[in-house]
């Protein structure tokens, strides 16, 4: 029972912090309407690829190990943010060109691509890792068995995966991706603009305590 309801607590407070936006949001709904459903999923997919590992991370004590190694923490803030950067670049650079060319060119062109650019996308962001550490921390019972953590990872995967998929199916729709194909210059610039500044306060961040 003690480990039922510390799975029902992680789960409801990591579903309240996956829903806010953020570089994986903006990612997923720009793969949607630019390309296609199934690619779209696929980034899902990788999204909560992504979450299982920050989860096993917290599981196996990643909080510690960062705030103990403060300079470790700002390397992957630094180089998570410059990821985030060159995503940005490539989105933003990318609005000029035709539809067709932009879906089958980079990264994301195939499922199998589409997969990767949500589980690093999702990867980029070391503060992640900490918020679930803790919340691992402050719901985790004090022992649990090897069946309550593969349970935890898999709700994890659920909700990370849940969420971004429904972000895919409701900016592939037709309406979303009829407005995308009307202003896609526009959309593809503001894209690129949040992503990169997303990356770049990230590697700011660094440099703060």
């Amino acid at each position: 029972m003690q480990e039922l309801a510390a799975l029902a607590s992680i789960v409801a407070a990591l579903s309240v912090g996956v829903i806010s936006p953020g570089p994986s949001f903006v990612m997923v709904a720009r793969v949607a309407v630019a390309s296609s459903r199934i690619r779209a999923l696929a980034t899902a997919l990788g999204m909560g690829a992504g979450g299982a590992i920050f989860g096993a991370a917290a599981l196996l004590g990643l909080q510690s190990v960062l705030l103990a190694v403060p300079a470790l923490y700002a390397g992957l803030k630094v180089l998570g943010g410059l990821y985030l950067c060159y995503l940005g670049f490539l989105i933003f650079t990318s609005a000029p060109q035709p539809l067709a060319a932009t879906a089958d060119s980079g990264k994301g062109s195939r499922p199998v691509g589409a997969f990767w650019l949500g589980l690093t996308t999702q990867l980029s962001n070391p503060k992640t890792a900490i918020v679930y550490a803790s919340v691992f921390a402050a719901f985790l019972p004090a022992s649990f068995s090897l069946g309550f953590a593969a349970a935890l990872l898999a709700a994890v995967f659920l909700v990370e995966t849940a969420w971004y998929a429904l972000v895919a199916l409701l900016f592939s729709s037709s309406g979303p991706q009829r407005a995308y194909l009307s202003y896609k210059s526009w959309v593809d610039r503001a894209a690129g603009a949040v992503m990169f500044g997303l990356g770049l306060k990230l590697v700011t961040s660094a440099a703060k305590p």
